[in-house]
């Protein structure tokens, strides 16, 4: 079982740039959509593969070929390839690129069971993270710029059985749908041998910033919020916490029969117009099994008291939601938070689903109808509900389209985010085989995985 670095063998080290001269020097502001990341967890995301095939193999024909991809790709993805500068108050933090910037990119061999990996079964949460690659240290300038990377990989073999495409970004250059932007392309690229390119011209990234127009002049706002990061944080951006010492991480399933049983069940019980979609019933569902697992572990606590408000925190992506036109192929984040609410007493009871369904549903059609007219408060909200204690939020998200990532190796077998070890954090993706289900994944303590997989599976039982 890999828990530790000391089993990992590393193979080969090296920095992956774009062609040399085919970006010029490029400095790129950011939005008040990236603004607020900072001090936010990394986002660790892991892609798993079968490789029935020797290092050897690996090393001597696919690696080049993987670097080669990435750096053609890395010209059209230049500012995954760039520098966060940081500056100390009052300068405001930008991306910057110059010829030669690159990407950390290592090779790594693992001893650990390439089945017991991707297993859906609980498995303590230290089993996955030696396959996310560390950031490199922030050097700082003599003026005082922090220079962050914003993104490192790390390719791990497990001999003759699989492979993993692991890596680790700063969630300020941009949201899960540019990263995945960036992800696919590569992979097209490495399908195609790195020869033909036509892939990429298809789908070419946007990375101008002035789409995003800030009517209310919130920038300030969201400035203050990063020159107090910068003066009080000395690691890089967004370093992931460390998890409970018994903290265990499974992934669970909802079938697509599920799922349009929990519609139906919704959809009869309100007659009133509601926004019943498959997110909304998935994230219902998984809300209240968390809540009820919860409930023996929490009765002679502070959050005993069943009339205290519990809440579901949840990304909403603002293109073409907005009044102003923002390309999908923009990249960048491009994320509201949307926020549902219910009594924990309500969640627990009898038409628990329901209302969890009701409250999630209603704060979908609110945020997408507001469009911007909250944004000053986005932060300070968040951060109001997550010290209650009683904060569930979302990473991911089944339109992300995780298992279409193929390199040539075929579907993944598995894809994981590493970073939801350490808060209150769901991921969730399509299911991998079978259209229209869901994959849940979850981090909790031992005692309490045991309580929501009884939960999970006693309450689908019930549909």
């Amino acid at each position: 079982m890999a828990q530790a670095n000391e089993e990992l063998q590393v193979l080969d080290s090296s920095h992956v740039s774009p062609p040399p001269g085919s970006v010029r020097t490029t400095s790129l502001r950011l939005t008040f959509f990236d603004l607020p990341w900072f001090g936010f967890p990394n986002i660790q995301r892991l892609f798993f593969y079968e490789f029935p095939y020797p290092t050897l193999y690996f090393m001597d024909t696919i690696l080049p070929l993987l670097k080669h991809s990435l750096s053609l790709t890395l010209q059209h993805f230049f500012p995954y390839a760039a520098k966060l500068m940081c500056p100390p108050p009052p300068g405001k933090p930008y991306l910057h690129y110059e010829d030669g910037d690159f990407v950390t990119f290592t090779v790594v061999e693992s001893s650990a069971d390439f089945n017991h990996v991707i297993a859906h079964y609980p498995r303590d949460v230290k089993l996955l993270r030696p396959f996310a690659p560390r950031l490199p240290t922030a050097p700082v300038a003599e003026d005082g710029t922090r220079v962050l990377p914003v993104i490192a990989f790390q390719v791990t073999l497990f001999p003759n059985s699989g492979i993993c495409i692991g890596s680790n970004y700063c969630h300020v250059v941009g949201d899960g749908k540019t990263f995945m932007h960036f992800i696919r392309s590569w992979s097209s690229v490495h399908r195609a041998d790195g020869g033909d390119l036509s892939c990429l011209e298809k789908s070419l990234p946007s990375w101008n910033k002035d789409v995003i127009k800030d009517p209310d002049g919130t920038e300030s706002l969201h400035l203050k919020i990063y020159w107090n990061w910068v003066a009080t944080n000395n690691e890089n951006s967004g370093q992931t916490h460390v998890a409970a010492a018994d903290k265990v991480r499974a992934t669970f399933l909802l079938g697509r029969a599920h799922v349009e049983k929990l519609k139906d069940l919704v959809t009869a019980a309100n007659s009133e117009q509601l926004h019943v979609s498959t997110f909304v019933v998935t994230c219902a569902f998984i809300w209240v099994c968390l809540i009820k697992s919860q409930e023996s572990f929490t009765r002679n606590s502070s959050d005993a008291d069943d009339n205290k408000f519990y809440y579901f925190q949840f990304p909403f992506d603002c293109r073409n939601r907005l009044e102003f036109p923002i390309p999908e192929t923009y990249l960048g984040n491009c994320l509201k938070p949307g926020i549902a609410e219910v009594k924990k007493s309500e969640l627990i009871g009898e038409n628990g689903i329901l209302l969890a369904a009701k409250a999630i549903g209603n704060k979908v059609k609110e945020t997408e109808n507001r469009g911007l007219r909250d944004v000053e408060s986005w932060i300070t909200t968040i951060m109001e509900r997550t010290r209650s204690g009683r904060f569930v939020s979302v990473s991911g998200s089944p339109k992300l389209y995780v298992y279409d990532i193929n390199f040539g190796w075929g579907r993944p077998r598995k894809v994981e985010l590493v970073h939801i070890d350490s808060n209150e954090t769901i991921s969730l993706a399509e299911c991998r085989d079978e259209q229209g289900g869901i994959e849940i994944g979850l981090a909790l303590n031992k005692k309490p995985m045991d309580e929501f997989s009884a939960i999970f599976e006693q309450s689908l039982k019930l549909l």
